[in-house]
């Protein structure tokens, strides 16, 4: 059995002095300060002095090794022993070349597939407890919340679809209404002296709004749906037409 060590670095390697001195004190405030978390670096040491992490690359593999606590491009803060595998030398190489083949540098990505998300897995693959929470839990923070807010987007565009699809609908049905009741109102209709025949009494509003027209939103999306709602509507009102014809002979 070896010991499998998690070494910790702060992401120093912007460019810009500023922008490392202020990633500096987040990670001082944020971690040291009040132990939430960082913006950080990993790699697991297992087998000799290397350590082993995951990068971007425009090709090839993304996984690399490097002299332990000695990564060039960021500022090293601390070791973490995760534990003793019981896996022998050679089946860890395995796993190596496996990971080399499945992380490509191409598929990088700072939120949901980063070099701590590559510490995680290996570790887990090695038999010892995953890396600290502390240490990816803004990227794990940015994740969900990118994720949250595309589903959040699409539930209020599905919404939006069926609140229009049902105004539409109601208000041809309440406009079908109307248009009856003036035909069966004309002069001369046996069926609007009728005073035994109950009418459907409009209220002011419903007079106003369906005189200006008040027609519902429409949208390109629901073009579709519209013909399937127009032409029931249509052949209801051909049939009572037909009907009140019939009335009058």
């Amino acid at each position: 059995m070896t010991e499998v060590i998690l070494h910790v670095y702060d992401v120093t390697n912007s460019g810009s002095e500023n922008t490392n001195n202020t990633i500096l004190q987040i990670n001082r405030f944020f971690k040291d300060g009040i132990g939430i978390g960082g913006i950080f670096h990993s790699a697991v040491q297992v087998y000799g002095e290397d350590e082993w992490s995951f990068g971007f690359c425009e090709q090839g593999t993304g996984v690399f090794c490097c002299p332990a606590k000695k990564n060039p491009i960021y500022t090293y803060r601390e070791a973490i022993v995760l534990g003793k595998t019981s896996l022998s030398k050679s089946k860890v190489n395995q796993i190596l070349r496996e990971f080399s083949r499945e992380w490509p540098g191409n598929c990088y990505d700072l939120l949901s597939k980063n070099c701590n998300h590559f510490c995680n897995e290996f570790c887990e693959s090695l038999g010892v407890p995953k890396l600290p929470g502390w240490v990816n839990r803004f990227a794990n923070a940015g994740d969900t919340a990118v994720e949250i807010a595309e589903t959040t987007s699409m539930r209020f565009r599905q919404a939006k679809t069926e609140i229009v699809t049902a105004s539409k609908v109601a208000y041809r049905f309440l406009a079908g209404i109307t248009s009856n009741n003036t035909t069966q109102g004309s002069p001369g209709s046996p069926v609007g002296t009728d005073r035994s025949n109950p009418r459907f009494q409009q209220p002011a509003w419903f007079k106003n709004l369906v005189a200006a027209g008040a027609k519902p939103s429409t949208s390109a999306t629901l073009e579709n749906g519209d013909d399937q709602v127009q032409k029931p509507q249509q052949q209801r009102q051909e049939s009572i037409s037909a009907s009140l014809r019939s009335h009058e002979m």
